[in-house]
């Protein structure tokens, strides 16, 4: 099945820049049929100087080969991401639509569409702008579609805002291994993951809206990256209807995520996750693992990875529907035993994994616990017995710790 989804678009917010730098002439009229406007943007990427704004005008632009920058300090911007549009449909060199290594980098107000690979990719740099940019297969959901719309990583000081991805075969919004990062006034739709946060250190998700896809937010640590990742907040975000089937590639991280997952939190920690409105996610509509449920932890894992998620807080979301029809024999076979063949698993489920090595007289010290403050159940799965003997265990959850703190960019006004 493939679900095809058009023409959504999300008005980027006015940020005034200043004027800096050199405008790049682009005056000429450069119509979807003028064939030289490929080598027209590449000979101005190449050509690039710090400073510079690389305007491109409204119009479908068809490219058979990857772009690149690596200058510093170079804008590039369109028209809109309705307006102008740069259609990778026809490509046969290179995987991503534009990979960029450079800091200072802003991208803003265009459509990058049909790429074999990763949309727009971001490796390394500081002080990340991607502002108003569409990024989508244009075909509907598939598992050949690109694995990544908007994939910054490595970077330090990122600001994704007013973006739009669509059918990626792994993740809508990505961003990994990075600091100081914020996602905000987004849409994700029909991705395997909508935004995904992971491996990064200081991270702020709000504003956005997550729906059909196959998990809506997720914040995940991976094994064997240079970096392992903590303190995230994810607030004030519309997470609902994340039912698409799965159809990542088998392998993949993102493979293991039930259809149905709302908000999922995977071997991170320091995650506060509040004032966010979440329904109607058939499997759950948060869920807490560890990496131990996800396949992965029967790969070569470096010695000291952390695979349990520790230090999270829930509190004052509200929560509809969600639970009536979870994803996989196994999840169906606990919801109609415990629940009934009508109930619903609830709105939390958690795999029920702890670091043994951590307890103290048996618990978890108050720092590192799991808490929710919300008056919905939590689901133990107890995992590592074999999901033996699952169990509403809310009361064991019932606590609150201390809220993280925000992240701060200068030019995130």
């Amino acid at each position: 099945m493939k679900t095809t989804i058009r023409n959504i678009i999300i008005g980027a917010a006015a940020l005034s820049l200043g004027a800096c730098g050199n405008q790049v002439d682009t005056t000429r009229d450069i119509s979807a049929a003028d064939s030289d406007y490929q080598s027209v943007l590449l000979e101005q990427l190449i050509d690039a100087q710090p400073g510079d704004v690389i305007e491109i005008p409204a119009g479908i632009y068809n490219f058979t080969r990857s772009l690149s920058l690596n200058v510093d300090g170079v804008t590039i911007r369109g028209a809109g991401m309705d307006q102008t549009i740069l259609s990778f449909q026809n490509q046969i060199a290179g995987a991503e639509g534009l990979i960029v290594t450079a800091n200072d980098f802003t991208l803003e107000d265009l459509a990058i569409e049909d790429t074999i690979g990763d949309g727009l990719k971001v490796n390394g740099g500081e002080n990340i702008i991607i502002r108003g940019v569409r990024v989508e297969w244009t075909n509907g959901y598939a598992t050949e579609n690109g694995a990544y719309g908007i994939y910054p990583v490595q970077t330090t000081n990122v600001l994704v805002e007013n973006t739009v991805a669509i059918g990626a075969s792994d993740a809508g919004i990505y961003v990994g291994q990075s600091r100081n990062v914020i996602v905000r006034n987004s849409r994700a739709e029909y991705n395997v993951a909508g935004i995904e946060i992971e491996n990064c250190i200081g991270a702020d998700v709000y504003g956005n809206i997550a729906t059909n896809n196959t998990g809506g937010i997720l914040v995940f640590n991976m094994p064997n990256l240079p970096q392992p990742g903590y303190h995230t907040r994810v607030y004030d975000n519309d997470v609902f209807a994340n039912n698409t089937e799965n159809f990542g590639h088998a392998g993949t991280p993102v493979a293991s995520v039930p259809a149905g997952s709302g908000i999922v939190i995977n071997s991170n920690d320091q995650v506060e996750i509040f004032n966010n409105r979440i329904a109607d996610n058939n499997t759950a509509n948060v869920i807490i693992s560890s990496l131990h449920s996800t396949g992965y932890s029967s790969y070569s894992v470096q010695a000291d990875f952390d695979p349990y998620p520790e230090a999270i807080w829930i509190h004052d979301n509200t929560y509809t529907g969600g639970g009536t029809s979870p994803d996989g024999l196994e999840l169906t076979a606990l919801k109609v035993t415990m629940f009934g063949l009508n109930g619903a698993l609830p709105d939390i489920l958690f795999d029920g994994y702890v670091d043994a090595a951590k307890l103290v007289d048996g618990a978890m010290p108050a720092e590192l616990r799991i808490c929710n403050s919300d008056a919905v159940d939590v689901l133990n799965a107890d995992g590592p017995n074999g999901y033996a003997s699952p169990r509403v265990d809310t009361e064991a959850f019932s606590c609150a710790l201390e809220p993280l703190s925000g992240v701060e960019l200068a030019f995130a006004n």
